[in-house]
């Protein structure tokens, strides 16, 4: 399996979060990459590769301009207003019933962050553009005939929606690869050849109409970002297990009853989980998600891999052991697609780099 990291994603590197109205270190650290690296090198996966550079036409295909714009341009504008150099914060967030006026630093960075997880620092936006493009480099390798693909990324990205950042992503990784999968006009083909589900005959709850990519979201948190990218399309299905939004982060989506709209209804599945899910409750869970994903006969799965539902997370209540990634690795595998892992949460750091070399090697091995 071909892996892509760049060294530029550790440009961002926040000093502090607040979260539960606590001061506390940042736990999405630059050191998750060389945790999860060292640990594939003792694995024996190849070094990682740098990943190509892509430009912004695909960032803009999912991300709006000015919110780019903003990006770019927001540390450096904060620290010219006299603010603390440390990062770049909201003290207020843009809320129905308010304006979108003000062009202060404080206010964009109310009107393009929805938490406080989500501090900008001088290399934040080189470091998301470095993270962005390991992901699309992992899905240019599947159209150019790879089996499979890790885009080691950092930030992660499937909390940041089409002009918002929050919960430590600020480029939607899976959502630009998941986009570049599915609208390259030379991959475009009729749906004969497509893999059809077990005896050929779809699944009579989820049987619609053909999807060109699958993105299956594994992180303990909703995809909250993902969902509201594709939500009114029918070339992306998006299904994700995860904690329940009744109790857990991101609260405001993530519910069962969330199945898409306009095109895309029908295209969107929801599997909240109750806490203290262990291995035999969660594997028959992600059976259903599968056997769903399949029955939409999509050319390519991207997966987006957060390994915080592991039992030791500080930021999840799940309970899941490190050989039960390989056995979610050897279920994905069933499906036979073109597979893209993009990394996302997982922040167990003793524990990290040998969940995620699992869940790989269940899938290669499978």
């Amino acid at each position: 399996m071909r892996i892509i990291t760049n060294p530029e994603q550790g440009r961002h590197d926040p000093p502090f979060e607040i979260i539960d109205g606590r001061l506390t270190p940042y736990h999405e650290t630059p050191r998750r990459v060389a945790i999860i690296t060292e640990a594939l090198a003792a694995a024996g996966w190849p070094a990682p590769e740098t990943p190509r550079s892509f430009g912004t036409a695909p960032l803009l295909a999912v991300h709006d301009a000015d919110y780019l714009a903003y990006l770019e341009s927001a540390y450096p504008a904060w620290v010219a207003a006299g603010h603390p150099p440390e990062a770049v914060v909201p003290c207020n967030f843009l809320l129905p019933g308010l304006r979108a006026g003000s062009r202060s630093p404080q206010g964009l960075a109310g009107r393009y962050t929805f938490d406080l997880s989500a501090p900008i620092v001088a290399g934040t936006f080189a470091a998301a553009r470095a993270s962005a493009d390991a992901a699309l480099t992992g899905a240019a390798l599947l159209l150019e005939g790879e089996r499979a693909a890790y885009a080691l990324c950092r930030p992660p990205g499937h909390h940041a929606a089409r002009a918002l950042a929050g919960g430590y992503c600020y480029l939607n990784n899976a959502a630009l690869a998941a986009h570049y999968l599915a609208t390259a006009d030379h991959r475009r083909q009729t749906t004969d050849d497509r893999p059809q589900t077990t005896d050929d005959q779809p699944s009579p709850v989820w049987a619609m109409q053909p999807a060109t990519v699958a993105i299956l979201d594994i992180d303990f948190h909703h995809g909250n970002g993902t969902q509201a990218i594709f939500y009114e399309r029918s070339d992306v299905f998006f299904v994700s297990l995860h904690g329940d939004p009744e109790r857990e982060y991101p609260y405001f989506l993530g519910f069962a009853d969330e199945r898409g709209t306009r095109a895309g209804e029908g295209y969107n599945l929801n599997l909240p989980l109750p806490a203290g899910v262990d291995d035999s409750g969660y594997l028959p869970v992600l059976d259903s998600a599968l056997a769903a994903l399949a029955s939409y006969s999509p050319r390519y799965l991207v997966v987006s891999a957060g390994l915080d539902t592991f039992g030791g997370d500080p930021l999840g209540d799940f309970a899941l052991t490190t050989a039960c990634y390989a056995r979610i690795g050897a279920q994905i595998a069933q499906l036979g697609l073109p597979t893209l892992f993009v990394q996302e949460g997982g922040y167990a750091l003793d524990d990290l780099g040998r969940n995620v070399a699992s869940l790989l090697r269940g899938f290669e091995q499978a």
